[in-house]
C-alpha cells in the first residue's frame, strides 16, 4: 500500500527517476521543467528541503512498497493559514483514484499537522484529469487563473476550505 511520507534527503533518487521517467508524460498536461531541473536536481532538492524547514512549504511524496515514487504533492507559498497545491502521479497510476485519494488525505494533513484553513489549486482548462481531482477531493472554482500561474496556459483556481 502506498504511503505519504514528507519529503527529506533520502527521497532524492527516487524523486529524480519519478520525474525522469514520467517527464514526457507530464509535458503533455502541464509545463516543462526544463533540462535546467534536471541538470541542477541534487541542488533543487536541497533547496526544496530548505524551504520546508523554513516553513515556506511542505513537501511529500506517494511511496510504493518497493521505494520509488508514485506521485508529488505539495503546499507551497505558506503563509496565514493558506497555502497552494501541487500535484503530479505517475502515468503507471493516472485514472485510478490515487490522486484524489491523496489529495483528500493532504488536506487533512495541511489542517492537523501544518495548521492550514484554505488550499488552492490551479489546472488548466486542459487538464480534465486535474479538474476531476480538485472536485472530487472538495475544491471548488473560485475565478480565472493567468497563464503566468500554470507555465502560459490559462485555466481556474480552485479553493477548499479546510476543517481542523
Amino acid at each position: 500500500m502506498p504511503e505519504l511520507e514528507q519529503l527529506h534527503a533520502g527521497h532524492a533518487p527516487a524523486v529524480l527517476a519519478f520525474e525522469l521517467v514520467n517527464r514526457a508524460y507530464f509535458a503533455a498536461s502541464i509545463s516543462d521543467r526544463g533540462d535546467e531541473f534536471f541538470d541542477r536536481f541534487p541542488d533543487r532538492h536541497s533547496a526544496s528541503l530548505a524551504e520546508q524547514e523554513a516553513g515556506i512549504c511542505a513537501f511529500y511524496v506517494l511511496v510504493a512498497d518497493d521505494g520509488s515514487i508514485l506521485g508529488r504533492f505539495n503546499l507551497y507559498d505558506i503563509e496565514d493559514g493558506t497555502a497552494k497545491l501541487g500535484y503530479r502521479v505517475a502515468q503507471q497510476i493516472a485514472g485510478r483514484g490515487v490522486a484524489t485519494a491523496t489529495v483528500r488525505e493532504l488536506c487533512r494533513i495541511a489542517a492537523t499537522r501544518h495548521g492550514l484553513r484554505t488550499l488552492r489549486a490551479a489546472t488548466s482548462h486542459a487538464n480534465v484529469a486535474s479538474q476531476k481531482v480538485l472536485t472530487k477531493a472538495g475544491f471548488v472554482p473560485v475565478g480565472p487563473a493567468a497563464p503566468a500561474d500554470l507555465g502560459g496556459k490559462s485555466g481556474t483556481w480552485y479553493q477548499r476550505d479546510l476543517q481542523p
